[in-house]
């Protein structure tokens, strides 16, 4: 007698054996660095891969194969805690490629780093990089500081070293590769130096400056340029806008933070008529009366300048009235920014005249001045006409509460009246 038994495994099921595509599938996944295989596939299957790959893939592989946003914000999110992608227009692969390049230049050490690492990136970055925002510029590692420095005071440490070796990575190779570079925010320093702070880690020299200065040039398509705290000096704002001089995109201009006086102004003041300059900030320097004289005549004559900052300099009456007296005649600037300038009533006079006069003002910023209550009293009287001015800071200005408030009035129902009127714009064209 024979027995015949069958033995199985209750829980199996047919689901269990994966399909024939599934198993094809995850060969491509595991094998993607070497054999990528992606526009051959249909589109639910390039979905399951691309939901499947490795973000730690070489960019050699990925960047100009993998255009899916969905990667790229997997990416991105891997790598950076706060991830906003509306200053990157809405790309997460432009955001994934501006925020790795710009973390290479930071980190880079001129002599140290090997320069392909840089120079390498550009035939994969360079159609989605638009914006750099470099905040920091390590020097050359100095090997023998410290037995130098044994000797010498505090003082001298500071500036005991040659310029010559201490300068930075050269922009020119990288940034004039990129084609569609519109900006480029720049801050020449070391962050987060801590105890080891010395006045030569934010040394940005002549050479820095020259090779920057030369790199912009060639940078047809820049719109904005940002060079903020990095002790640009008068002579350096001269080289900078020999090279900046009839650049066919340039809007916006910020220098703000520096050590720009009056001989720098005045270069500026040529580079206002000599470019379509929308936008200038140069916030916080020294400059001084005969440099916001030279702003002036270049706004008198001007006719793109829509935006002037020059908050945090000492340009004082001299200058404010100068500046009065161009925008009697300037019809393009709507904002401009003197607070903490040393101002008083003469400059209050003269802006009377400009608020009876200017319809194209907008915004005006006395704030941390001293006015005084007459100077006040002229503004309110300026103000009695005036329908176009909607942004008036007069904080700190010691023009009075009760004429501060009068003003704020004005200013209010103009700035309603802007509201009001940009609505039934809106609605007209709807209709």
């Amino acid at each position: 007698y024979y027995t015949h038994r069958v033995i199985e495994d209750p829980e199996w099921t047919l689901a269990t054996v994966p399909h024939l595509t599934e198993l094809c599938l995850q060969h491509i996944v595991h094998n993607f660095e070497k054999n990528p295989i992606l526009d051959r596939l249909l589109p639910e299957h390039q979905r399951k891969v691309l939901d499947r790959l490795s973000t730690g893939l070489p960019l050699t592989v990925t960047a100009n194969l993998i255009s899916d946003e969905d990667y790229w914000k997997r990416c991105c999110a891997e790598r950076w805690q706060v991830c906003d992608i509306s200053s990157y227009g809405d790309s997460w692969k432009r955001m994934f490629f501006e925020r790795h390049l710009e973390n290479i230049l930071k980190c880079f050490i001129p002599n140290t780093t090997d320069p392909k690492e840089v120079l390498g990136l550009i035939p994969l970055c360079k159609d989605y990089v638009r914006k750099l925002e470099v905040d920091q510029f390590l020097p050359p590692v100095q090997v023998d500081q410290k037995e130098e420095r044994d000797d010498v005071s505090d003082t001298g440490s500071d500036f005991g070293f040659s310029e010559v070796s201490m300068h930075h990575y050269n922009l020119g190779d990288l940034i004039t590769a990129l084609p569609h570079l519109e900006e480029l925010h720049l801050t020449y320093g070391v962050k987060d130096c801590g105890m080891n702070f010395e006045w030569n880690l934010f040394n940005f020299t002549h050479q820095d400056c020259f090779n920057l200065a030369v790199a912009v040039k060639m940078c047809h398509n820049l719109k904005v340029f940002k060079l903020t705290r990095s002790k640009v000096d008068d002579d350096k704002t001269r080289l900078l806008v020999r090279n900046l001089l009839d650049h066919p995109c340039l809007v916006e201009l910020n220098l703000s933070h520096n050590l720009i006086r009056d001989k720098g102004a005045q270069a500026v003041g040529k580079l206002i008529n000599r470019s379509r300059l929308e936008t200038l900030d140069l916030c916080n320097n020294q400059i001084h009366h005969l440099g916001a004289q030279a702003l002036a005549q270049a706004l008198a004559e001007n006719s793109t300048l829509t935006s002037l900052n020059l908050r945090l300099n000492c340009v004082e009456d001299k200058g404010g009235e100068a500046i009065g007296r161009a925008l009697l005649t300037n019809t393009t600037l709507k904002s401009i920014h003197l607070g903490s300038n040393n101002l008083s009533e003469p400059t209050a006079t003269l802006f009377s005249q400009v608020l009876a006069q200017n319809t194209t003002l907008m915004s005006i910023n006395f704030s941390c001045n001293h006015l005084g209550l007459d100077g006040g009293k002229q503004l309110l009287d300026g103000l009695a006409d005036n329908k176009a001015l909607t942004e008036f800071d007069l904080r700190l200005a010691e023009v009075g509460q009760e004429t501060e408030y009068l003003i704020h009035q004005i200013v209010w129902a103009n700035r309603e009246a802007a509201r009001l009127g940009s609505l039934q714009q809106s609605s007209a064209k709807l209709l």
